[in-house]
């Protein structure tokens, strides 16, 4: 039997990224669906009427379900991408593109645990919260996913768009919609209802394009000499 040398072990690396992402980008925009489902923002927030409705508990229990995996899928995707770059990525650039990863996943965790200590004080057959606790645990909820998490992933966006486009890894039209969802990021998703998604659709669409080229891209060191 031949020896499986480092050629042959890279060739498993694209279709794990993908396959990763993928899975990673459906769990996290359904979380993301649900928690605004669960705990609403302006008029329909009122903690009386949200906190007895189990259809919206049921909808952050979901997304709590939901997130562990959603990391651990993320994390995955985050091994997988660096071990098909292989030895020529920037090491500024990975440094960013791995420490935006990891401070991601610790701030998605935060939120999902802020969410799951509002879906605890909000006991449907007791008294409804106080609203100065209700509002406190909804806001950090927010806070945490739609400021910092958010922040995070733009910096990883950019970061990964970049290393793509200087390797040639990832077509020019990706690097762009890349860099437009690190402005998105940055920008509107503290402002703007939903636009936290661009983040589970443009690794979607990363995914994708894995899957889609395959092994076949991958970029190589050059030759010493």
């Amino acid at each position: 039997m031949p020896e499986q040398g480092p050629g042959q072990e890279a060739l498993r690396a694209p279709r794990a990224a993908g396959l990763a992402g993928v899975v990673f980008a459906l769990l996290l925009a359904a979380a993301m669906v649900l928690v605004r489902l669960g705990i609403p923002e302006g008029a329909d927030a009122a903690a009386p009427r949200v906190s007895t409705d189990p259809g919206r508990r049921e909808a952050l229990r979901a997304a709590l379900a939901l997130v562990p995996f959603a990391g651990i899928f993320f994390l995955w995707f985050i091994g997988a991408v660096r071990a098909h770059i292989g030895a020529v990525e920037d090491k500024f650039l990975a440094t960013a593109f791995l420490g935006s990863g990891l401070v991601f996943t610790a701030t998605i965790f935060g939120a999902a645990a802020a969410a799951g200590a509002v879906l605890a004080v909000a006991h449907p057959a007791g008294p409804p919260p106080l609203p100065a606790g209700w509002d406190f645990g909804r806001h950090f909820t927010y806070a945490l996913m739609t400021e910092y998490a958010m922040r995070m992933a733009a910096v990883f966006v950019s970061s990964m768009s970049v290393i793509g486009h200087r390797l040639g890894v990832l077509p020019r039209w990706l690097s762009v919609v890349g860099f437009l969802t690190a402005l998105t990021l940055l920008f509107l998703s503290s402002n703007v209802p939903w636009a936290e998604l661009v983040f589970p659709a443009w690794s979607l669409l990363l995914s994708a394009h894995i899957l889609a080229v395959g092994p076949r891209d991958r970029p190589r060191p050059a030759a010493a000499g």
